[in-house]
């Protein structure tokens, strides 16, 4: 991997409360990401900004072959149609458990949606994963989980990577391309050594994981074995999620915090701010799109 000086540039003026699960499209050579606190999702093209409202706090997002975007939310997953702002409901998800919402998730490598789910105001373990399937209805992956994020997929798509946040583990679930069954979670590595809990994390054409380190202020590059290869600061208290792209898929763009609602809040003044990490020597992978073909 090459050790390149990176050059951190902040994209324009917009602050999110919790920015979140930035994605990069590549047809329109966009950048999505989400304000969670706000309900909220954002994309910038050519220097323009749209947003579009979504019906409770949003997790994480999914773009659609045919140019919807997935959310998930409070009780599941919807579908927003950007050209009317509008949503429709897809699945509903019944949580374990009181206060909970939808929260971290991606897409696998053939097109289906997978989120975790959170616990507020608790640790309580009655989050759960689940799969948005292409026919719209969700499947239970696995539970016991407190705060879902880290959500990704091995190059190949054989590996589900997750963390538990309350717990500073990541973990990695064997995932089966064809069938979507999944093995037991395994513990790969803890991220308390590095002075924070894992958030967002994105997986680059190389395989290597790339952690928000959100309390430390930086984005860790792993191995799926949890080697520490390199660590980037973010000129900001919380970076959360990353993601690469870029017209060669070269740049990591990274959300933040400036007030998430709980312990998180900063005065910072690029604090909420979607950063762009130039010259790292890295190419990402394109983002798979939810195969919406069969939705109405």
């Amino acid at each position: 991997m090459t050790q390149a000086s990176p050059r951190v540039e902040i994209l324009g003026a917009h602050r999110d409360r919790l920015g979140e699960c930035p994605l990069w499209d590549t047809r329109e050579q966009a950048l999505y990401w989400i304000d969670s606190k706000a309900r909220k999702v954002h994309r910038l093209r050519d220097g323009s900004h749209m947003e579009w409202a979504t019906p409770s706090d949003v997790g994480s997002i999914a773009l659609t072959r045919r140019g919807r975007i997935v959310l998930s939310v409070e009780d599941g997953f919807h579908l927003l149609f950007p050209v009317t702002g509008t949503t429709r409901r897809l699945a509903e998800v019944v949580h374990s458990g009181p206060s909970m919402r939808m929260n971290d998730g991606r897409t696998d490598r053939q097109g289906r949606f997978v989120a975790g789910s959170m616990v507020m105001g608790r640790h309580d373990k009655d989050g759960a994963y689940y799969r948005l399937e292409r026919d719209g209805s969700a499947t239970r992956l696995f539970g016991g989980i407190a705060l879902a994020n880290a959500t990704c997929f091995s190059p190949d798509g054989r590996t589900l990577y997750h963390a538990d946040s309350f717990s500073d583990e990541v973990s990695a679930v064997d995932y089966d391309p064809a069938t979507g069954a999944v093995g037991v979670p395994r513990t790969l590595f803890n991220t308390r050594v590095h002075g924070s809990a894992p958030d967002g994390t994105t997986v680059d054409a190389e395989g290597n994981l790339w952690v928000a380190l959100v309390q430390a202020g930086k984005v860790g590059c792993f191995t799926p074995e949890g080697q520490l290869l390199r660590l980037v600061d973010v000129p900001t208290p919380y970076p959360t999620c990353p993601c690469f792209g870029g017209p060669d898929l070269d740049v990591l763009y990274v959300t933040s915090i400036s007030n998430s609602g709980n312990l998180m809040n900063s005065d910072h003044p690029d604090a909420g701010a979607v950063f762009a990490i130039h010259g790292l020597g890295v190419r990402g992978l394109p983002e798979v799109l939810f195969d919406d073909e069969a939705l109405a």
